[in-house]
């Protein structure tokens, strides 16, 4: 008897380790495609600026072709359908919609194709789902205890996407745990480690010690320079709270004729708001398209001066990308419109380094957007690697947060979780043919 259980047990530590490395290989073969449809759709660019009015409407009305036909649910960036997946009251059916193999396929591709029309997306949210959705379905080969497999494996698998994606190992911990469980059960707590652990060291081996945005020695002098730690926890909560609260407000679904048109015929409002991102790229000098890391790297690396609209501009590429109803995420825009905020205050405060500004943007805004101040300071610091801005970013985060819940009450993901979780009326089908972020 003790023989057979020590062979079930190292069978399901065969499977985890298998789904860890599984995770961290995905992830990095998902960027690289993801990278290099970006640079496809900027040679488009190059030849003329003006094709995307063109090829964008197109490439996004088939997107949303694929999706309801083939990939229904795939819609949006992943993390409020894994939050969904959590829910202790989630029926079994629609967890398995949310994290299916087709669902995390559909993922895969539509997410690639919406980078190469030139959407103002990202693949990290994406990623979250892929990760949580491998560790799933492998969980379910060697018959994990209930609790971790409809848990454990799920946060584990989520946060081994967010560290694989970003190169942030602590920031994938702290993303389980503040955004996704919203809670720490010490239960969870070694899968979750081993889990980020594992698929770090396949992101490290592959593509070596990198940080995202590479390394800035930027500090900020505690006294009189802190008042743009203020400024930019105020604006970037203000400006994350309007944003995340328009996309709630999108996701209930528009009221009247341009929603009774959305919900009509997807397909056609899905090509408006690809000609409405082609307007806004040119209106941007073509600076908007794609998740905009090249945009937020050259600001910090002080090279190629953005339009100083660029944050807005930025801001209303992703926002339209999310309302056409094709796949991906908005982590790596929201990262690249705050920092182009973070620009913008800099011009204010010549005695603060920009680099700073920008950094302190990025962290504002983005935890404007998520209400989750922990995980945006410490995603920024490790992307940055840049250790000596801990106290101003953990500052800006939470003023962040503070402004944030005046203008949307309630955290963007969580929220829109709610939309995977089972009403009054409503089947399966309901449930997994919403659109989403």
């Amino acid at each position: 008897m003790r023989e057979v259980v020590l062979i079930l047990e190292w069978k399901r530590r065969l499977v985890f380790w298998s789904g860890a490395i599984s995770v961290g290989l995905v992830a990095i073969l998902f960027a690289v495609a993801c990278e290099r449809a970006n640079v496809q759709f900027h040679r488009v660019l190059a030849y003329s600026p003006y094709l995307p009015l063109l090829l964008t409407p197109l490439g996004f009305a088939l997107i949303v072709v694929l999706t309801r036909k083939y990939f229904p649910g795939s819609q949006g960036s992943g993390i409020p359908q894994t939050i969904a997946a959590l829910d202790p009251k989630e029926s079994r059916n629609i967890r398995e919609q949310v994290l299916s193999l087709r669902v995390t396929m559909g993922k895969i591709l539509l997410t690639i194709g919406g980078l190469f029309f030139g959407a103002s997306v990202g693949r990290e949210g994406p990623t979250v789902q892929i990760g949580a959705s491998i560790m799933h379905k492998l969980g379910s080969l060697a018959r994990f205890p209930q609790h971790d497999l409809e848990k454990g494996l799920i946060l584990a698998g989520g946060a081994a996407g967010v560290a694989a994606a970003f190169n942030t190992p602590l920031a994938g911990i702290v993303f389980a745990i503040e955004e996704m469980s919203r809670s720490f059960e010490e239960h969870n707590s070694s899968t979750i480690l081993m889990t980020v652990i594992i698929a770090g060291i396949v992101s490290l081996a592959l593509l070596g010690n990198y940080s995202y945005f590479g390394h800035t020695n930027e500090t900020l002098a505690f006294g009189g320079e802190w008042s743009v730690v203020i400024l930019c926890g105020v604006a970037g909560g203000l400006l994350g709270g309007a944003f995340s609260r328009a996309l709630i407000e999108v996701n209930k679904g528009l009221a009247g004729r341009l929603g009774t048109w959305m919900r009509a015929r997807p397909v056609e409002f899905a090509a408006a708001c690809g000609l409405l991102l082609a307007l806004i790229g040119l209106a941007s000098g073509n600076n908007t398209y794609g998740s905009g890391y090249s945009e937020a790297k050259s600001l910090l690396d002080g090279n190629s001066p953005l339009p100083e609209s660029y944050g807005l501009l930025k801001m209303a590429a992703t926002l339209v990308s999310y309302l056409s109803g094709i796949p991906g995420g908005i982590m790596a825009p929201t990262l690249s419109a705050g920092a182009g905020f973070g620009d913008n205050i800099a011009h204010f405060f010549t005695s603060v380094p920009p680099g700073a500004a920008i950094i302190l943007g990025m962290v504002a805004y983005f935890a404007g957007v998520t209400q989750a101040p922990i995980t945006a300071f410490v995603i920024v610091m490790e992307m940055t690697d840049n250790h000596d801005m801990i106290l101003p970013l953990m500052a800006a985060a939470f003023i962040a947060k503070a402004c944030s819940r005046l203008v949307c009450p309630t955290p963007l993901f969580l929220t829109m979780a709610n939309n995977f979780l089972y009403k009054p009326g409503h089947t399966a089908k309901d449930v997994s043919n919403k659109s989403d972020s």
